[in-house]
Formats: C-alpha cells, structure tokens, sequence
C-alpha cells in the first residue's frame, strides 16, 4: 500500500483534544502548548475546531485573547473525514479548503485529528 493509500486512523491523532465554548482564548493556548498540539475540538453544536494560527492571528490584529471567548476566534462547522478516508485524499480536502486540521469521525463520534503535518510526516 502506497502511503497515500493509508488510511487516516493509521496516522490520526487520538483521542481528540477537546474545549468547551466557555473558555478563553488563554485557556485554550495553555491547553494546546500542556498537550503539545495545535488544535482543539470545540464542543458547540456543531463542533468547531480551535486552532493555534486563530489564537496567532488574534494576536497579530491586536486583539486581547484574555478576554476573547474560544467562540470568538474558532471555526464553525468545520469539515471531518471517516477513518477509513485515504491519506492522499485527506490532502486534497486540506488543500481545496484552505485548512490544516480535519477531526476523524467514526459513527457520530470524533475520534481522532488528523493534520497537515501529520500527512506530510506520513508522505516524506
């Protein structure tokens, strides 16, 4: 099997990090760099996806992130892909839709992340 044709659980992350809406931006970077990851599932309905380029770019346009819910600066509706999805078709959706993170979900439930450094890990 070519890497390509990996299968998004073989290289997912696991379990999925999560959030809920009422944290703070700072919450949500401190959550991230004790987790070593760059994004974060929010629990809204539905989900939303948090990541650690929203918090930069909330920084770099002078916003104060203290203040700033994770319902402030997150993604709403973000797309996800099943376990099954191949590698190589991870990465076309991550680069038609202009993203680097896509949760996993297996019947309803988020189960892992996969992102693009995962893929480019994965096809080096």
């Amino acid at each position: 099997m070519s890497d390509k044709e990996t299968p998004v659980s073989k290289i997912m992350s696991a379990p999925v990090e999560t959030i809920t809406r009422e944290a703070t931006a700072s919450d949500a970077a401190q959550r991230m760099r004790e987790e070593g990851i760059n994004s974060l599932l929010v629990t809204t309905n539905p989900p939303g996806i948090l990541t650690s380029t929203d918090i930069l770019d909330a920084v770099a346009e002078g916003k104060q992130t203290a203040d700033l819910s994770v319902t402030d600066l997150m993604t709403e509706s973000v797309e996800s892909v099943p376990p099954e999805l191949r590698v190589g078709d991870a990465a076309e959706m991550m680069t038609t839709f202009g993203i680097k993170h896509l949760p996993v979900v297996e019947d309803g439930d988020y189960v892992g992340m996969i992102s693009s450094t995962d893929i480019t890990a994965q096809l080096s």
